[in-house]
């Protein structure tokens, strides 16, 4: 499609993004009216949002536009089943300059639309807005299905850790595009477009996770979180958890522990839960730590030491994944 978002106009862009959208049963009514009415069998939606703001959370000289859509909704649906439910629709703010091609917002929604597939869920409305630069809020909705949720505040002592997805990709696939280069792909494909387990949070919640969150911020990061709130120490066993042979040679190219990516690194959004010591889990979840009884030391340590590299994604602060 050619032209520009200004002149294509507020509505005829809207008309051009809604006609790229497919539905699922959860959908009874989609875009096109006030608000739209998505099926909450279980009575509770559960509710998750972010914000991509272009050159702080995505550039374009690095990522498609597919890309970002993509990555957007992954990192939104991930967020719905790490509470244990499952997805089912999701909301777009999208702020535009006018002088965009229309192309670019259309392949945006190509990516939601795509991601949405995967995980089984579908967009159902949003907003555009001319702005000076791209930003795009996604609002993600799931349903919980008679499971009670999963939150970070049930891990208890002698618990067991253990994740499943992919853990470091995204960070070392933001390694290689910072110093211009495009391969190896399949680590800066997992930066642009990460693949979350959507499946296996509600999978996690019917086994017994006592805690749970995907790994957005960093593993490290995150599991302090289930620390804090669950009141408890986690040890990590930095022996437990796989590194690729090509992210090893990646750390070495860069001058890098492959490791700190690992532990730190964000934005593949794995899964990280806690399960009881007798829950037999299944081959996807691999175990990579315990829960402890708190104490003086830092409520997530390494092999039995506090982890002293800088890490994990704080909005506000200088560190990045």
């Amino acid at each position: 499609m050619k032209g520009t978002v200004g002149e294509l106009g507020e509505f005829g862009l809207i008309r051009e993004l809604t006609s790229r959208l497919t539905s699922t049963p959860a959908v009874r009514v989609g875009p096109g009216d006030d608000a739209a009415v998505v099926a909450a069998p279980d009575r509770r939606v559960v509710a998750s949002t972010d914000i991509l703001l272009e050159g702080r959370h995505f550039r374009r000289d690095w990522s498609t536009a597919y890309d970002v859509g993509r990555k957007a909704a992954a990192q939104n649906l991930a967020d719905i089943a790490a509470m244990g439910a499952v997805p089912t629709a999701l909301l777009l703010g999208l702020v535009v300059p006018a002088e965009l091609p229309v192309t670019w917002p259309t392949e945006l929604m190509d990516g939601l639309r795509d991601e949405c597939q995967v995980a089984g869920a579908s967009v159902v409305g949003g907003d555009v807005v001319r702005g000076d630069t791209i930003m795009v809020s996604i609002t993600a909705l799931g349903d919980l299905r008679n499971h009670e949720p999963v939150t970070r505040a049930g891990a208890q002592p002698g618990d067991l850790v253990a994740v499943t997805g992919w853990l470091g990709w995204s960070a070392a696939g933001y390694a290689v595009l910072a110093r211009g280069f495009r391969s190896p792909r399949a680590f800066v494909e997992a930066h642009r477009r990460p693949e979350p387990p959507y499946h296996a949070g509600p999978a996690a919640a019917g086994l017994g996770a006592t805690a749970m969150c995907d790994v957005s911020d960093g593993l490290i990061a995150d599991l302090g979180h289930i620390a804090e709130a669950s009141k408890v120490r986690i040890d990590i066993r930095s022996g437990a958890i796989d590194i690729p042979t090509q992210m090893h040679d990646i750390g070495q190219a860069v001058g890098v522990d492959p490791l700190q990516w690992v532990l730190t690194g964000g934005e593949d959004h794995a899964i990280v839960a806690t399960f009881p010591p007798d829950v037999k889990l299944p081959a996807r979840w691999k175990v990579i730590g315990e829960v402890l009884n708190p104490s003086a030391l830092p409520q997530v340590t390494v092999d039995g030491a506090p982890w002293t590299s800088k890490g994990g994604w704080d909005h506000f602060g200088d560190i990045e994944s």
